[in-house]
C-alpha cells in the first residue's frame, strides 16, 4: 500500500470513528427541550471536532499545528467543561478523541501519562455516574485508551509510509548520482591515458612521416590500437564493468612512457593480491602515469609495489617538474615546499574514491628533488 493510499485509509477510519463519537454525544442532547443544554452540546461538539481535525491533519503531514497550545487547550476545555453543564456528562463519549490528539501531537513520554490520567478519570467518572458498576466503567476506560492508540497508530503508520517513500526516492537519486560519478571518474581515468597516448603517438608520427616513413606507419598502427582500446574503455564504462590487471596496466604504462622519452623502472611484488586491491593499484598506475605525461617534464619514472603488514603499497615517482610554477603533477595548485602534500585534482580525487572503496588510501606529494610521488595503499 502506498503512502497516499494509507493516508486516505487513515483519514477514512479516523473520520468515521470521530463522527460516531461526536454524533453519539450530540445526539444524546439533541432532542432535549432545554435549548441551553442543546447549545452547550453543540458548542462542545464543535469545540472538540474542529481542533481534532486540525490535529490529525497536522499529524498526517508530520507538522506541528501553528497554534498548538491553543487548539489543544480548546479541545481539552470542550471535552471536560460540559461535564459540569450537561445532565449526563460529556467527556465519557468525547474523551477518546482527546486522547488521540494527545498521542499524535505530544511526545510519548508526555502524552502517555496524560492519556493514562484521562483513562483513569473517565473510569472513575463512569463508575460514580453508574453507582459503582465497575464493568461499565472499565469498558469506557478501555475505550478511551484503545481509541487513542488506534488514532495514533493510523497517523504514525501513514507518516512512516511517507517517510519510507521519501527515503526510497532519496536513495534512488543517490544511486543515480553515484552512477554518474562512476561514469565521469572512469571516463577521466580510462580515456585520459588513451587520449594522451593518441596525442603523443600522433605527434611522433607527424615528425617521422618524412624522414622515417616505416617508423611513422608503426606509430600510426599503434595509435589505431590505442584508439580501439579507448572505444572498449567507453563500452566498459557504459556496462559498469572494468577488468584490469596490475601487470597489464604497468606494461602499457612502460611502453607509453618509453615512447614519450621517459626512462621507466619497474619493480612489482610477486605476492598475490585480492582482485579488488589489484584493480585499485592498476588504476593507481594508470592515474600516476597519466599525470607524468600530462603535467611534468619527467625524464625518469619508477613504478614500485610492495607488501608489508597486510597492506599492499604502490609508489609512482617521477623526477620532472610541473610545466608551470602554479601547476602540480596532478593539475592542481602545488605546494611551495618540497616533500609537502599536494592538493588533489579530479584524477587524484577519483583515485582516492577507488582506494576508499577497498579500504585503502592515496597520498600525493612533491619530493625533495623536485619530483612527484604518488602513494597508494590497499589491503593485501
Amino acid at each position: 500500500m502506498t503512502s497516499a493510499a494509507l493516508r486516505r485509509f487513515a483519514v477514512i477510519v479516523i473520520t468515521a470513528v470521530s463522527v460516531c463519537y461526536t454524533m453519539i454525544g450530540f445526539g444524546l442532547y439533541l432532542a432535549a427541550a432545554d435549548l441551553t443544554v442543546t447549545a452547550v452540546a453543540l458548542v462542545g461538539t464543535v469545540g472538540t471536532t474542529v481542533p481534532h481535525v486540525l490535529h490529525v491533519r497536522a499529524g498526517l503531514r508530520g507538522l506541528r499545528p501553528r497554534h498548538l497550545p491553543l487548539t489543544l487547550s480548546v479541545q481539552a476545555l470542550a471535552t471536560y467543561v460540559p461535564d459540569f453543564l450537561l445532565p449526563f456528562g460529556w467527556s465519557g463519549v468525547i474523551a477518546p478523541l482527546f486522547a488521540g490528539s494527545l498521542l499524535v501531537l505530544l511526545r510519548l513520554r508526555v502524552s502517555g501519562p496524560l492519556v493514562g490520567l484521562v483513562t483513569v478519570y473517565q473510569g472513575l467518572g463512569i463508575m460514580n455516574a453508574t453507582g459503582g458498576h465497575w464493568a461499565i466503567a472499565l469498558f469506557y476506560a478501555v475505550t478511551v485508551l484503545t481509541t487513542g492508540v488506534m488514532v495514533y497508530a493510523l497517523v504514525r503508520s501513514a507518516r512512516m509510509a511517507g517517510e519510507l517513500e521519501q527515503a526510497r526516492a532519496e536513495l534512488a537519486e543517490a544511486a543515480v548520482l553515484k552512477e554518474r560519478l562512476r561514469i565521469s571518474r572512469d571516463l577521466h581515468d580510462g580515456l585520459g591515458r588513451s587520449l594522451t597516448a593518441i596525442a603523443l603517438k600522433g605527434d611522433l608520427a607527424a615528425r617521422l612521416v618524412e624522414r622515417d616513413p616505416a617508423s611513422a606507419r608503426t606509430e600510426v598502427t599503434e595509435l589505431v590500437q590505442v584508439a580501439r582500446e579507448a572505444v572498449q574503455d567507453v563500452r566498459h564504462v557504459a556496462r559498469g564493468y572494468r577488468e584490469m590487471s596490475l601487470k597489464g596496466e604497468t606494461d602499457r604504462a612502460v611502453a607509453l612512457l618509453e615512447v614519450s622519452g621517459v626512462d621507466c623502472q619497474v619493480n612489482l611484488t610477486a605476492a598475490a593480491l585480492p582482485r579488488s586491491s589489484e584493480e585499485a593499484l592498476a588504476w593507481g598506475v594508470r592515474e600516476g602515469v597519466t599525470n607524468v605525461l600530462r603535467h611534468s617534464r619527467a625524464t625518469t619514472c619508477s613504478i614500485t609495489t610492495s607488501v608489508r603488514a597486510d597492506a599492499a603499497r604502490l609508489e609512482v615517482v617521477n623526477d620532472g617538474t610541473p610545466q608551470s610554477p602554479a601547476t602540480s603533477a596532478n593539475g592542481a595548485a602545488a605546494s611551495s615546499s618540497r616533500g609537502a602534500p599536494v592538493t588533489p585534482g579530479n584524477g587524484l580525487t577519483g583515485l582516492g574514491e577507488r582506494a576508499s572503496q577497498v579500504g585503502g588510501t592515496v597520498t600525493a606529494e612533491t619530493t625533495a628533488a623536485g619530483g612527484f610521488r604518488l602513494i597508494m595503499e590497499v589491503p593485501a
